[in-house]
Parts: structure tokens; sequence; C-alpha cells
């Protein structure tokens, strides 16, 4: 009997102290302890947004700066193309005006052969002395300039030898005589004047 109520009051010993509250140290750890841990997890969190948000700004910075480095490339790009384009549209007007002034030059020919031509006329010849220079105010207005030739030295990018004379009065690769007058548009060769050469 004795054995019976020393399990009972064991019990209900155990009983009693599971309703009861724990003791005030243990409690007060507990709650100490889950503060800290809180804090911990927070601190955790806040570095993993931070780190997060630092790859993130890399990550963006990174790509930024490629599409500068694309836009920068386009602009290169386009800016060489305009003058490529500007270069290509220049040459080609002066290539355009140089052909168009060629086909114009055989008039010239014959109105300087008309002007060497001896005639009793003097109203026909005044006429044809004012379409010359008409025609060679056109040919300035345009840029093209006639080649001199005749006392200057030969030179093979602006003349074309078709004559050669031994002269001792005149110099070394000297012009004596004009056939036919170059012209230049700019820099460039028209037509090349056809000359003779002493010496």
């Amino acid at each position: 009997m004795s054995t019976d109520k020393n399990e009972t009051a064991a019990e209900l010993q155990e009983e009693i102290a599971e309703e009861l509250p724990a003791e005030p140290e243990k409690e007060a750890a507990a709650e100490t302890e889950a503060p800290a841990e809180k804090k911990a997890a927070k601190k955790d969190e806040k570095k993993a947004a931070k780190k997060k948000e630092a790859d993130k700004t890399a990550a963006l910075e990174g790509e930024i700066a490629a599409l500068n480095d694309k836009f920068l490339r386009v602009c290169a790009e386009y800016d060489n193309f305009r003058r490529r384009s500007q270069k290509e549209k220049d040459s080609l007007c002066g290539d355009i005006k140089a052909d168009i002034v060629q086909k114009f030059l055989p008039v010239y020919d014959n109105l300087e052969r008309a002007l060497r031509q001896g005639t009793e006329d003097e109203a026909y010849r005044k006429g044809v002395e004012m379409i010359m220079t008409q025609f060679c105010s056109t040919l300035e207005k345009l840029g093209v300039s006639p080649i001199e030739c005749l006392g200057e030295k030969f030179d093979p990018a602006l003349h074309n030898a078709v004559m050669h004379v031994d002269d001792e009065e005149k110099g070394e690769n000297e012009i004596v005589e004009v056939f036919q007058k170059g012209f230049m548009l700019g820099d460039k060769v028209i037509r090349f004047a056809m000359v003779k050469v002493a010496n």
C-alpha cells in the first residue's frame, strides 16, 4: 500500500511540475536567446539582400557599359559612312562635270580656229569673239581652267608631246608650240595639252 501511495505521490508531483510555470531563470535565458537568434537571422537576411543588390547593380553596370560601347561603335560607323558617302558624292559629281565639259571642248577648239581665220566681216568676227568670251566665262564658273603651256617646261602629267624639235635658242624641254589647248577641273586634268617640245 505504501508503494502505491509513493507512486501516486510521484505522479502527482510530476503533474504539478508540468502545470507549474518553468523556473524564472530558465525562462529569462530562453527569452534572451530568442532575440539574439532573431537579430543574427535579420543580420544574415540584410547581408544576403545587400549582396543580391550589389550583384544586381554590378550586372546592370556591366550591361550599361556594353550598351554604351555598342552605341559609340554605331556612332563611329555612321560617321565613317557619312564621310565616305560625301567623298563618293563629291567624286562622282566631279567626274560627271569633267565628262560633260570634255564633250564641249571640241566646240571651244572650233571657236578658236574660227578666230584664227581672217575675215572681212567685222560683225561676224565680233560675234565669234563674244561667243568665245562667254564660253570661256562659263568654263571658268564651272571651275575649269586652261593649262598654261607656251614657254613652260614640259610636264608629262599635264602635256602630251606630239612633236620634238632642236632649237638652240630655246631651253631644254621647253614647249615651243601648242596644237591643242589642255584643261583642268580643279586638280584633275580633263584634257592634256598637245604640244611641240624643244631640245
